[in-house]
């Protein structure tokens, strides 16, 4: 029944993914404008990818059905139009963050502004499929954690393709774009052991501590632990590693196999919220 009902919900899916890459990704062009650095080739190119990724969201988003078949998460339709004219915004402010940036300027009201609406859409989605408050704040974290890893990792892997047409460039804003997505993904296995451990990771049908370890849905949990966080895990700390020795090759390689399997994962842990009511 588990994969039955993932398939009919396979639309909020898609809109979970796409959404997270979208502010994930242009996330980590704030940094790397910023903070970390990055060439400005590397950060219009992955804005433009971000506001393509938000103008499909949107597009999925208009196509959401009422509900959410065969799944405890209850939809609340009264955020629905808010979500929409955040991600709307997201993409109009966003686009044209983009221009400037290509254009070599700085714009940071622009960036500001485009993060601010994409902040507002994932609020808007924790508020329509959370539930209650506490509900509703974890869903809004575990959003911020899939965009932070699908996002983040999505940048990390165009910015080390720079590095193989441009090699003299200084390692240092891959090394910290790596970092920053290895941490993002200790924080999500952190949020797993903490929701499992505890049963609050079942908002809308709360269970005893590790039952979804074991129950109807558990290979799923599993293969989210194992395949979309444990070996994400080992092959970001080797990006890292190998990053820091200008082994960009390898550290592009790693962050294309990172890109598969924290999509597989994000991927899982959408389908369990919006099949079985999981935070994972």
């Amino acid at each position: 029944m588990a994969p039955e009902v993932i398939a009919r919900n396979i639309a909020f899916v898609n809109w979970t993914i796409l959404i997270g890459l979208a502010v994930g990704a242009l996330g980590a062009v704030v940094l790397g404008r910023f903070r970390i650095g990055g060439t400005k080739g590397f950060l219009a190119f992955t804005a433009f990818a971000a506001v393509v990724c938000a103008a499909a969201a949107l597009a999925a988003d208009l196509g959401l059905p009422a509900g959410v078949a065969g799944s405890p998460v209850i939809a609340d339709p009264a955020w629905e139009t808010p979500r929409r004219a955040a991600l709307a915004a997201f993409v109009a402010i966003g686009l044209a963050w983009a221009i400037a940036i290509s254009r070599d300027r700085r714009a940071l009201a622009l960036g500001v502004g485009a993060m601010a609406a994409g902040g507002i859409a994932l609020v808007a989605a924790a508020l329509s499929w959370g539930g209650d408050a506490p509900g509703v704040a974890s869903v809004l974290v575990w959003l911020v954690g899939l965009a932070a890893a699908t996002g983040g990792v999505l940048a990390a892997m165009i910015l080390a393709h720079w590095y193989l047409v441009t090699p003299k460039l200084p390692e240092a804003p891959l090394v910290a774009l790596a970092r920053i997505l290895v941490a993002a993904i200790v924080a999500q296995i952190g949020l797993f052991v903490l929701w499992t451990a505890t049963g609050l990771g079942s908002p809308w049908a709360p269970s005893d501590p590790f039952a979804a370890l074991t129950g109807p849905w558990a290979f799923f949990v599993w293969m989210r632990l194992l395949v979309g966080l444990v070996l994400p895990l080992v092959v970001g700390v080797m990006a890292v590693k190998t990053a820091q020795t200008r082994s960009m090759e390898s550290a592009t390689g790693l962050l294309y196999i990172n890109v598969g399997t924290i999509a597989a994962g994000s991927i899982l842990a959408a389908g369990l919220y919006f099949g079985a009511g999981l935070l994972v």
